[in-house]
């Protein structure tokens, strides 16, 4: 393992999150950038360690390039690139003075062991083609052992084992403790090279033929992708959001990843560095929501599912996040090793959030579970009385102080939002006993509760001096989230105090026609020392309470601009800087593509409908 090195402020200023492009097989995902890099992949799964870790690092920290000869040794950007339509297959294109010559990059689906296949093709002219793999297993700290097998590269080193085989066979060799090959592709010519994963203690899992496995990929992608409902404005990034949620399911729980990377920063340079490749129930309402309303029941039900195991249990053990099969265990390191993205550190995994105590998660799961009952999903054994024991618990916990939405650091407030979640969650367990009254449940208790919580929040949540709810009890703070107060029916869009609050919201938040979750400049709130950028999953809210409060035009407006912020290949990160255009957080962020996908749904549904 090599000692960190210094990040230049030139590296600093070339390095660019949105650079990097997406592809996976719904159980792991890898980032491929515009010079046509691998620079982070976790195998074999989202929160595995990662073989290549250039992305949080440098080269030594593992990546593999696939690249014209002529742009190796310096960063050099593709000509193009672009998702082949309704799919996650990529296409990165190079035009050299020689020729041009395309990489086609994928993970097709896995029978028993992960792949990732890479396909060179030549377009026209004659180019020569580079290839150089850095295999670095556990965060790129651990060289692996590398010998030659039957054809293949094999590298090992503990658990893990890495094959690698090219069809046809070209020039390999061994430097510098990597592997590189070099080749030359005429017009029409392809060369595959596959790179299969498996555990060192088991035999070489069956190959994978690479052309197959392409246009397999493009048939099931495509077919997947025909049955979104939503056909009206920006469809295409409307349709790429959702095959985005759908590349960070993990296909064998249907847990859906907040993100498939760790410690990307919300300020280049800043400490705000956490590990996203986990389930949070913060997300299930919203994901639930979208992908209903855009025609995929399956992977409805499939989170549902994953919802309802995860938080199985005692209601005052449930947590705020999951690992991928509800695993409970997430503990927080730092790895020192890796000098992070444009030199932020710490690099973090795991999350020690997962032991905080937040309210909303309650609504949150209430919430859901009431909306998957009338959207007609079958009902799961106990989950009513699951639902119940969550009631109970609430009924004498929801006084308590909290961490809230954003799991502050900075210890524990009486948040407005958390106690709006609390009445949702009453609020959903009345409407389910009065829509279904052969239910068993304490009907008049939860209407007391819901009544009595409703009442607190608007004596000592708001603010009548200034017209608005506040971000905790007493505070003159904001926070985003009050923008959901006529989202999840606590108040309706035309009751003045709504009104108030997304004005004060988008005054005292807005930054650059964005939003902020909350300030960070004069307030020890969250705990932690610097900024961060504007919350995209925020600016989305505020054009869904734009138009839920009549300022339709304005809505529309704001997600146009949100919109255009999205890559060229259709992706968003958590946040954006929009003083120096560059996205921030963790990436591709399913908050924010949720954000996206329930906006359009909100603001064009009628004439989106199909």
């Amino acid at each position: 393992m090599h000692p960190p090195t210094r990040i230049s402020a030139e590296d600093i200023a070339k390095s660019r999150i949105e650079d990097y492009a997406l592809i996976g097989d719904e159980q792991t995902a890898a980032l491929v950038g515009r010079d046509g890099s691998v620079d982070w992949l976790c195998l074999p799964r989202f929160d595995s360690a990662a073989c290549f870790a250039k992305l949080l690092g440098d080269e030594e920290n593992g990546h593999w390039r696939i690249a014209p000869k002529d742009a190796d040794g310096a960063p050099h950007a593709c000509t193009r690139r672009a998702y082949r339509p309704g799919t996650l297959v990529l296409d990165t294109e190079w035009d050299t003075p020689q020729g041009s010559v395309r990489v086609t990059d994928l993970m097709p689906q896995r029978d028993r062991a992960p792949d990732l296949v890479r396909i060179v093709e030549g377009l026209s002219g004659r180019v020569t083609v580079h290839s150089t793999l850095r295999l670095r297993f556990d965060y790129g700290s651990i060289v692996p052992w590398m010998r030659r097998s039957d054809g293949h590269r094999v590298a090992v080193a503990g658990p893990d084992s890495v094959w690698l085989r090219s069809e046809p066979p070209v020039l390999t060799w061994g430097e510098n403790f990597g592997t590189h090959s070099e080749f030359t592709v005429d017009e029409g010519q392809k060369v595959a090279f596959v790179l299969t994963w498996h555990p060192s203690h088991e035999p070489r899992p069956p190959l994978v033929d690479p052309h197959k496995a392409l246009r397999g990929s493009i048939a099931d992608w495509q077919a997947w992708s025909a049955r979104c409902r939503y056909h009206g404005p920006h469809r295409d990034t409307v349709l790429r959001s959702l095959i985005t949620l759908k590349a960070l399911t993990y296909a064998p729980t249907g847990g859906i990843v907040a993100a498939p990377t760790t410690s990307l920063p919300e300020e280049i340079g800043g400490v705000r560095n956490w590990d996203y490749r986990y389930c949070w129930l913060r997300d299930s309402t919203l994901t639930l929501g979208a992908l209903l309303m855009a025609g995929y029941q399956e992977e409805a039900e499939a989170w549902r599912d994953w919802l309802v195991r995860a938080v199985a249990g005692a209601p005052a053990d449930m947590q705020i996040m999951y690992g991928l099969a509800g695993e409970r265990r997430l503990p927080e390191s730092v790895l020192p090793w890796l000098t992070g993205f444009a030199g932020s550190t710490p690099v973090r995994i795991g999350n020690a959030a997962v032991r905080q105590l937040q309210l909303d998660v309650y609504g949150q799961v209430m919430d859901s579970l009431s909306l998957a009952r009338t959207s007609g999903m079958a009902v799961k054994p106990h989950m009513w009385q699951l639902q119940c024991a969550l009631m109970e618990f609430l009924r004498s916990a929801w006084r308590q102080p909290d961490e809230g939405l954003w799991e502050v650091r900075g210890g524990r407030r009486q948040f407005v939002h958390s106690k709006v979640m609390v009445w949702v969650a009453a609020d959903r367990a009345v409407r389910t006993m009065e829509r279904h009254p052969e239910l068993k449940g304490d009907l008049h208790g939860w209407r007391q509760l819901r009544e009595e919580v409703h009442r607190e929040v608007c004596e000592r949540g708001y603010d009548p001096e200034r017209n608005t709810f506040t971000q905790y009890y007493g505070s003159r703070e904001l926070d985003a989230a009050l923008l959901l107060i006529p989202r999840v029916g606590f108040l309706p869009p035309d009751d003045p105090r709504v009104q108030g609050t997304v004005e004060a919201v988008r005054a005292e938040l807005g930054h650059h026609g964005y939003l902020r979750r909350y300030s960070t400049d004069h307030t020890v709130v969250d705990g932690l020392p610097g900024g961060e950028g504007t919350f995209l999953v925020c600016s989305f809210w505020l054009a869904d309470a734009l138009h839920m409060t009549g300022r339709r035009e304005e809505a529309r407006e704001l997600f146009e601009r949100l919109v255009r912020l999205t890559n060229d290949v259709g992706l968003l990160s958590e946040e954006y800087d929009p003083v120096s255009g560059r996205q921030l957080g963790n990436f591709p962020q399913a908050f924010s593509h949720i954000g996206l996908v329930n906006t359009a749904l909100a603001l064009f549904g009628d004439e989106g409908a199909g």
